[in-house]
């Protein structure tokens, strides 16, 4: 084995390990990557020609997560690992939106990427270092690719940035970002933030850079030294620079023209399609001595050619004369309208449309037993607030059927989920999810859940800290030029055709989240500050909007959504209320028609009790308050009589806890016994809490004080009071003063029937031993 180690420290201390050589050696490239226990196997295997007819590189990045590496099993019937979360998901794409751009643009192949944790203690996070191992694989392999790339998390704690911070860490910190990045560029940008300005995110990208470069270095002469820096031959496509340079020389003015009519999306498509049509039809006449497979193979150059003549018509059109596809300046966002409660049963609903982009949004709300448990190989939690995004096909007006959520919903909805989140106040009793359903979509149909969202959230009567607004940017820049176009609210076409897709989130006090692709070489910092800044004016602007038609959270929740109230009580009364096996708090629930929930968090018992109406609520929170409820002395309360005896009764005045009630304390007149008061066991009784034993915790209770006093009647004090004290008699007379007694027959072996012996030493003589 030819096994080779590289090696690169954080600012922080820790290593970040690169072997290759040793495992997963028929792959085209494959590395194990270590930091501390934290250990990932990235392999990269590429197909050596392309399927005929690809014109697009068929990139697959899979991240996955094994349950052995933090030695739990995986829950569910079979017991192993099924389809991928949306947590691998979500990080199978940061990986793919930073390769992709970096393979050659001719280059199309079939190329799958695999990143596996294999180990992991819960300390470092290992969707961090993904990219850094995904690249490293390439850089072992000979597979056509630019160059190295890395991936690194930023996070500020205590104002400081850490890189790759460990999970204990980002408790602590307020911005949390992804970046991947070349040693000279950045790629991607994903993450979420507690409202952080413009300037300290730039400050973050920063940091960033500074730590990625180093690690590309190390990739570089990791590659050098395997001897996989020369990259192997392709030739996946057949072209004809004649007709390239024919199509650009007649096709560029009519595709420039169609640019500057500001026409809506189907109308400039079809517009688009029918200078292409036309151009084919006059081919095939000009080159009638073509065969049909030759006039196909030249139809597919044709639309390749095309793509990048409508590219080039739509750049020069923005950078000469700030002439966008729909007529806008540069800076100038989409009309907009929006309206809240649009449908009458969802407990919050919306719809937010700017220009050909609409998303109808509902919200609900639910209880403690809605939540959504989250069972990752490191996290192990349970999320009260979801966001969910739909994209069916008629909302580009395709018509074909609609299929299972794919990885482009889960990351966009995602993406609007870490925006809005953080709004969501932490003591909010309800548990929250909103589904956006896109109902037209031309551009940053995620931004439009954003604002979607808010307006929803806000006719729910969701008490949101603050609304929030998002938009999406664009870029415009030609290499080797100076010149360049930043892009408020892009449309779909300025998204595919530029430069750059940066979207952010935010409300009037700062960031909340972003998500940036960089398709260009080279991103300055003045120009990224440009476009942040722009789009906190585009933010604004949009959240004005959202305002107008909703200023503030409704005061009150609508009639039916069901009630909820959450309260704390002491730790030491959770079993109390949970009863042996349940059987309290599910009787409480029967009673009561209310739902119960009851949970430990910090140290004290948190309750939510939800129900269809007030009365039931009220009910069950009685039920609850009387069993966490501490004994007063003075109090009055009604209890239930569950014994009598005949000094008195027992009283149950509070769950669980039963008091005396003396028989001289039942009534002010005299009682021979409790009956006389027509008392019996289950009866309602109202009883004044007296006193309470210091040393054995005994309650005494009253009922007569309860009662108004007969007139003239004179409390008889105790004899101890009165000093009055009996004589005591003398051994003998004792003896006579109890002869009246009626003594039991007895027949043991040392007693006669009536026959009681008269004092101990008669009884010993009597006794066999």
């Amino acid at each position: 084995m030819n096994v080779i180690t590289k090696s690169i420290q954080l600012p922080d201390g820790r290593t970040i390990t690169i072997e290759t050589g040793k495992v997963a050696k028929q792959a085209d490239g494959s590395v194990v990557l270590r930091m501390n226990n934290t250990v990932l196997l990235a392999t990269v295997c590429a197909a050596k020609d392309a399927v005929p007819g690809t014109d697009f590189m068929p990139l697959q990045v899979d991240y996955r997560e094994q349950y052995a590496a933090a030695g739990r099993f995986p829950g569910g019937f079979t017991k192993r690992e099924g389809k991928a979360s949306d947590n691998e998901i979500l990080t199978s794409r940061l990986v793919d939106r930073v390769l992709r751009p970096l393979f050659p643009s001719n280059y199309h192949a079939e190329v799958y990427v695999n990143v596996m944790l294999l180990s992991a203690d819960g300390v470092d996070q290992p969707d961090a270092l993904a990219g850094f191992a995904a690249s490293a694989a390439l850089a072992c392999s000979d597979i056509p690719f630019e160059c190295p790339i890395s991936e690194v998390r930023v996070a500020r704690v205590n104002g400081e940035f850490v890189i790759d911070p460990t999970f204990e860490q980002m408790k602590e910190a307020d911005m949390d970002i992804m970046v991947g990045a070349s040693a000279e560029n950045i790629m991607m940008v994903e993450g979420e933030m507690k409202e952080v300005s413009e300037q300290d995110m730039i400050g973050a990208l920063k940091a960033a850079m500074a730590a990625i470069k180093p690690m590309c270095e190390l990739q570089t002469a990791l590659s050098k030294e395997l001897g996989t820096d020369v990259k192997r031959e392709y030739d996946h496509e057949v072209n004809d620079e004649e007709l390239r340079e024919q199509m650009n020389k007649e096709l560029y003015q009519p595709s420039y023209d169609v640019t500057k009519q500001a026409l809506e999306k189907h109308a400039r498509a079809e517009a688009f399609e029918k200078i292409l049509a036309d151009f084919k039809e006059q081919y095939a006449t000009a080159h009638a001595d073509l065969t049909e497979d030759e006039l196909e193979e030249k139809y597919a150059m044709m639309d390749r050619y095309y793509h990048d003549v409508e590219r080039d018509a739509m750049r020069r059109c923005i950078l000469d004369e700030g002439i966008r596809l729909d007529g806008r300046k540069t800076d100038e966002i989409r009309p907009i309208w929006c309206e809240v409660s649009p449908l009458p049963m969802p407990h919050g609903s919306s719809i937010f449309t700017r220009g050909e982009t609409q998303s109808l949004t509902t919200c609900t709300l639910g209880t403690k037993l809605d939540e959504k448990l989250v069972d990752d190989v490191l996290d192990k939690s349970y999320q009260r607030f979801l966001l969910h995004y739909n994209f069916p096909p008629f909302c580009t007006g395709e018509a074909k059927a609609q299929r299972g959520v794919g990885r482009r919903e889960i990351g966009h909805g995602h993406l609007a989920w870490r925006g809005l989140k953080g709004q969501i106040p932490e003591d909010f009793p309800y548990t929250v999810r909103l589904v956006s359903q896109i109902l037209e979509s031309n551009g940053s149909s995620s931004m439009a859940t954003v604002c979607a969202g808010t307006l929803a959230l806000m006719d729910a009567g969701v008490p949101m800290k603050k609304p929030v607004s998002g938009i999406a940017m664009g870029l415009i820049k030609n290499p080797g030029e100076d010149k360049y176009a930043v892009l408020s609210d892009i449309l779909g076409d300025e998204d595919h055709l530029g430069d750059m897709d940066f979207k952010t989130t935010g409300t009037k006090d700062g960031l909340t989240a972003t998500q940036m692709d960089i398709k260009c070489d080279g991103l300055s910092f003045e120009i990224l500050e440009k476009a942040l800044m722009q789009a906190k004016a585009g933010r604004e602007h949009i959240l004005k909007c959202i305002t107008d038609t909703i200023a503030e959270p409704r005061a009150e929740l609508k009639p039916h959504v069901p009630r909820i109230v959450a309260f704390e009580i002491p730790k030491e009364f959770i079993g109390a209320v949970i009863g042996p096996g349940g059987k309290i708090i599910q009787q409480m629930q029967e009673d009561t028609g209310a739902t119960i929930t009851i949970d430990e968090e910090d140290g004290v018992g948190k309750i939510q009790v939800s129900g269809p109406d007030k009365n039931s609520i009220d009910a069950a929170i009685a039920k609850i308050r009387a069993i966490v409820a501490i004994p007063e002395i003075g109090e009055v309360y009604e209890g239930t009589v569950r014994s009598i005896m005949p000094y008195g009764c027992f009283v149950e005045f509070m769950p669980g806890k039963d008091g005396l009630l003396h028989i001289s304390e039942i009534d002010w007149k005299r009682l021979e016994t409790v009956e006389e008061a027509g008392i019996k066991e289950g009866d309602k009784i109202k009883v004044k809490l007296l006193e309470i034993d210091p040393k054995t915790g005994k309650f005494k209770l009253s009922h007569r004080v309860l009662i108004d006093k007969p007139e003239g009647y004179v409390e008889r004090p105790a004899r101890r009071d009165r000093g009055e004290r009996r004589p005591r008699p003398e051994r003998g007379e004792r003896r006579q003063h109890n002869d009246h007694r009626e003594r039991p027959q007895r027949n043991d072996e040392f007693h006669e029937p009536n026959n009681e012996p008269k004092d101990f030493s008669d009884a010993l003589d009597k006794m066999d031993f």
